[in-house]
Order: C-alpha cells, then structure tokens, then sequence
C-alpha cells in the first residue's frame, strides 16, 4: 500500500512540474527575425506568440429569430426531362 501511495505522490509531483513556465527569449547565440522593412519597430517574443484575429477569427451565429415561409420562386423549376 505504501508503494502505490509513494508512486502516486511521484507522479503528481513530476506532473506539477509540467505547468512551470519561464520567460521565453531566443536560445544562446540566436536572435529574433529581422525586423520587416515596413514595420515601425522589431516585434518581441510576445508580439509573436501572440495569435491574429485573421488567424482566430471569433464566431459570429446569426441566430434565426423568426422562421418564415420561403416566398414562391418563379425560376425554381424541376430539371426537364
């Protein structure tokens, strides 16, 4: 019983360890992209971890609030033959 309750408090340890986050900057002897030519100023590690809203895009449901009849549509006619 004392193994199963050792190796349990084992693994939430080594799992509380996963969520640890540290300050993201570039390795050792690297650097960050070159800053684009139109650009006012060379963006940071946040700038780009952070996601655009073309690329996320947020939902928009035009909900039916009143169902109604579909008017008669004079050119929706059956295939011929």
């Amino acid at each position: 019983m004392k193994r199963i309750a050792v190796a349990g408090l084992l693994a939430f340890t080594l799992l509380a360890g996963c969520g640890k986050r540290t300050v993201l900057r570039p390795a050792d002897g690297k650097v960050l992209p070159p800053k684009a030519k139109t650009a006012a100023s060379q963006p940071s590690v946040t700038d780009l971890l952070t996601v655009s809203t073309q690329a996320r895009p947020t939902r928009d449901d035009e909900l039916v609030i009143k169902s109604k009849p579909l008017q008669p549509d004079r050119f929706d006619l059956p295939p011929p033959g």
